[in-house]
């Protein structure tokens, strides 16, 4: 009987969460991870007083701050999240309502030990397709 009741109190007990600090580690480290990609494909450094940046934690507006001149070659506001559950339609609402003039939103989300994804709208994704198929096509002539 005794075996069953610790089984029983395992089984109810909640899982432990993880401390505030902890959290905000995951999430910064993500949103540098994405701003050292950014820098990769656009040319330009980031870094604390860099035309991309992390923004600190508790501050609004998006997560990744990307100067004028990288807007224009990476036209998205970018939002990270790094959680284990994921509410995706509240974070599209971040995004959202976090996006800056001109550019269309961008999710990148994580999960423990799994790799980071990108969530973007479904009609951006496919303007990013149709531009990639049109300038990597040998029959197209750019002038």
């Amino acid at each position: 009987m005794k075996r069953r009741d610790a089984l029983s109190k395992i089984i109810r007990s909640k899982p432990k969460k993880i401390k505030i600090q902890s959290a905000k580690d995951k999430g910064r480290r993500l949103q540098k991870w994405v701003c050292q990609r950014i820098s990769e494909l656009t040319g330009f450094p980031c870094g604390k007083d860099c035309p991309i940046e992390s923004r600190p934690m508790g501050q609004s507006g998006v997560d990744v701050r990307l100067e004028k001149q990288v807007l224009r070659k990476f036209p998205f506001s970018v939002e990270c999240k790094s959680q284990e559950s994921w509410n995706v339609h509240e974070w599209i609402k971040q995004a959202k309502g976090n996006q800056i003039e001109g550019t269309d939103w961008l999710l990148v989300c994580k999960r423990s030990r799994e790799e980071p994804v990108v969530i973007i709208n479904a009609k951006s994704w496919f303007k990013i397709m149709q531009k990639a198929i049109f300038y990597n096509n040998p029959c197209t002539k750019i002038e």
